[in-house]
């Protein structure tokens, strides 16, 4: 039986694919959100490097800094994480609920408003058509 091969990607792979740079991967690399193997100069992506790379752009988009990022990895990797972390952990998390579900409410109010004026737009479009 072959042996379980993990999947990996090199860093122009993930660049391709996430439409970013290989600076930025470097650069998230030094913040201690990625963390790839070396082989010689190139990089080797894991799986877990690709899931934390999308979280940490679905993160920037929602509003997080990279560094709260980079704290929610630590808190969530860290099998013995202090009590004061997970209340840090905790705190920091509702305060990040709070800020996206505004966002999502505002959202939610634009969309409907959107709504409204497409059909208005349509109808005034509709009785151009008959005239």
């Amino acid at each position: 039986m072959m042996p379980n091969k993990e999947v990996t990607y090199t860093i122009s792979e993930l660049a391709d694919e996430f439409d970013i740079t290989p600076r930025t991967l470097r650069h998230y690399e030094e913040l201690g959100l990625l963390t790839p193997k070396r082989k010689g100069n190139s990089r080797i992506y894991s799986h877990k490097d690709r899931i934390r790379l999308t979280l940490t752009l679905r993160g920037k988009r929602l509003g997080f800094s990279l560094a709260e990022m980079r704290e929610l990895f630590e808190l969530y990797d860290a099998e013995h994480s202090t009590r004061p972390q997970l209340h840090s952990m905790v705190a920091m998390i509702a305060e990040k609920r709070i800020v996206l579900q505004q966002q999502q409410d505002d959202i939610e109010k634009v969309l409907a408003e959107l709504d409204a004026a497409d059909i208005k737009a349509r109808e005034a479009l509709e009785k151009m058509k008959h005239h």
